[in-house]
């Protein structure tokens, strides 16, 4: 998810986003390790999107 849309959801929908990102990331972990996972590039990819929804949501509660 791109830094925009997250921008225009409010702080409730960013935390959703934030469990569904990483729920997903879980689910690409075990796959990992059952052998399962052929693009391994989709972890660094989860986690960056959870890292990026994790700093939005920082700024976003800090403007309060």
């Amino acid at each position: 998810m791109k830094a925009t849309e997250l921008r225009q959801k409010d702080v409730a929908g960013i935390e959703t986003e934030i469990k569904a990102l990483q729920k997903a990331h879980f689910g690409l972990r075990m796959q990992k390790a059952t052998q399962q996972l052929g693009n391994t590039n989709t972890l660094r990819a989860t986690r960056r999107d959870i890292a990026r929804a994790k700093t939005i949501l920082a700024e976003k509660q800090a403007a309060k």
